[in-house]
């Protein structure tokens, strides 16, 4: 009797974790008159990487701005459908879109450091949202954050110094010291590295391994390899529709749809 409630509490276990952090049901968006999304529904689990793969133009990254609201600021833009974090709606009337992007961190495909010093481009965050109460307190924020961004030992001795003077690597890495000095609960990224070297590139991903633990990371990548590395769910979007998803190896290794397995052999895309 023991072993089978274990079980069962195993069971719902996994069930809540697969429910996602962030959940995506029927998720339409236009512009304009253009139908972008069509219908897409995704659970994206906390303390994982969900990667967002498909060719150019598919709407991973329309959907990923629905996330974080980023929709709002273009002219003409429509969401319908529902896209809740830990069960609250984010486009319900009473969430505020700049709260919420606090709580969504989000990192571009171009770095883009604030035009301020190493430091005030950690600080800025945590200061306009009254996270610390003093000099000190802000201090210690500034340095947390970028000792998990792996930049501290970079630039310990130039917090000074313009967050532009950094290598193209370091300053993504600043990006994310920032999305997380205000302890967001959902990092987006959008293609992160596809303005980095190999090396930057290797950087971040130990980066974004290493960050997991701690958030639920949704990633729009175009490198099969580096979906591959990073992630543990992957959803393949086509045509403006998530035409699968599921565990990344399984994606991977035994796609359940021709599309699929066409783009991720490098038949299209």
């Amino acid at each position: 009797m023991t072993a089978q409630r274990d079980d069962a509490l195993a069971s719902a276990g996994t069930s809540r974790a697969a429910a996602g952090k962030v959940s995506a049901s029927e998720v339409s968006v236009f512009y304009g008159e253009k139908q972008a999304l069509f219908d897409v529904s995704l659970d994206m689990p906390d303390r994982m990487v969900t990667a967002l793969i498909g060719p150019s133009g598919c709407g991973k990254s329309t959907f990923l701005r629905c996330i974080n609201r980023m929709n709002d600021t273009i002219p003409g833009a429509r969401v319908e459908g529902k896209i809740v974090i830990d069960g609250e709606d984010v486009n319900d009337r009473k969430v505020d879109p700049v709260l919420l992007r606090a709580r969504v961190g989000m990192v571009f495909q171009k770095p883009n450091p604030f035009p301020k010093s190493i430091f005030e481009n950690v600080a800025y965050g945590p200061r306009i949202h009254g996270f610390a109460d003093n000099k000190s307190e802000l201090a210690d924020i500034v340095e947390s954050s970028l000792k998990r961004a792996g930049l501290w030992k970079e630039v310990a001795d130039r917090l000074q110094a313009p967050g532009t003077s950094l290598s193209g690597g370091q300053q993504q890495r600043l990006v994310i010291a920032r999305a997380i000095a205000v302890s967001p609960e959902v990092i987006l990224m959008d293609e992160p590295c596809s303005a980095l070297d190999p090396i930057a590139t290797a950087k971040i991903e130990e980066l974004i391994d290493d960050l997991r633990s701690q958030y639920c990371i949704v990633i729009v990548t175009h490198s099969m390899a580096q979906a591959a590395r990073v992630s543990q769910r992957t959803a393949f979007f086509h045509m403006g529709a998530v035409v699968e998803a599921g565990a990344t190896d399984e994606i991977f290794t035994n796609p359940r749809d021709t599309r699929t397995q066409d783009y991720i052999t490098g038949r299209f895309g």
